[in-house]
């Protein structure tokens, strides 16, 4: 799959460039494209925002720079069935881990992300440019930057190749649809951790006893 993402702060992304998403990046699961939307202004100073009319706090990012980046990258006018746009925005879609799963296992191949800043965007650019508002949660952030690294993440680590363990996803929290069950606790060495006041947090004792069976009744006792 791949994402383009429009920002203002290109320099942001540096998390896309570690990890997981490295690796799927380098072998070719995934492809992500930073844009730095100024290069869309035809403003000489590269400025991109101005007042809203009728006045008003803020400044709001025009239409047009938007319009001639999507233009550029060849997803508008002709929208194409693989393709969504999705502005990152307060007021948007809440996304879920089952909206990650529904791009992972869909047609879906190119998604282009819009990140937000100031006082957000000229509206036209929601009634005519993109195809979903979307949020990371009911709160207010300075940009889309971080939002828009939240749902290439998510759904990138659902597709095929990106985790080395189909396991690891089946297992994780929220990975059900129907009972979306918690992880269970998981513990590593050393067995008895032994703090500066004196105290012994150990493992329970289920998981040091090699009874197979028991464990997994125990796992799935504490992770429903």
């Amino acid at each position: 799959m791949q994402f383009d993402i429009l920002t203002l702060f290109p320099e942001s992304f540096s998390y896309l460039n570690e990890s997981i998403l490295k690796r799927a990046q380098e072998n070719s699961s995934i492809k992500i494209n930073i844009h730095n939307l100024r290069e869309w202004s035809l403003d000489k100073h590269k400025k991109v925002d101005d007042k809203p009319f009728s006045g008003g706090p803020g400044m709001l990012i025009q239409v047009e720079p938007v319009y001639r980046a999507l233009k550029d990258l060849g997803v508008y006018p002709n929208k194409l069935e693989n393709t969504k746009i999705l502005l990152m925005s307060a007021k948007g879609k809440i996304w879920d881990q089952n909206a990650a799963r529904e791009y992972a296992e869909s047609s879906i191949d190119r998604v282009v992300l819009i990140c937000g800043h100031y006082e957000g965007f000229d509206n036209r650019v929601v009634e005519y440019l993109i195809d979903e508002e979307i949020s990371v949660g009911k709160y207010v952030l300075s940009g889309g930057e971080l939002p828009a690294m939240i749902v290439v993440d998510s759904i990138s680590r659902l597709l095929p190749g990106v985790l080395g363990s189909f396991e690891s996803i089946k297992s994780e929290t929220f990975s059900d649809k129907e009972l979306a069950s918690k992880e269970y606790p998981q513990y590593t060495r050393p067995e008895v951790f032994k703090t500066d006041e004196g105290e012994e947090w150990g493992v329970p004792k289920i998981l040091l006893s090699g009874n197979h069976q028991e464990i997994e009744k125990w796992k799935e006792s504490v992770s429903l």
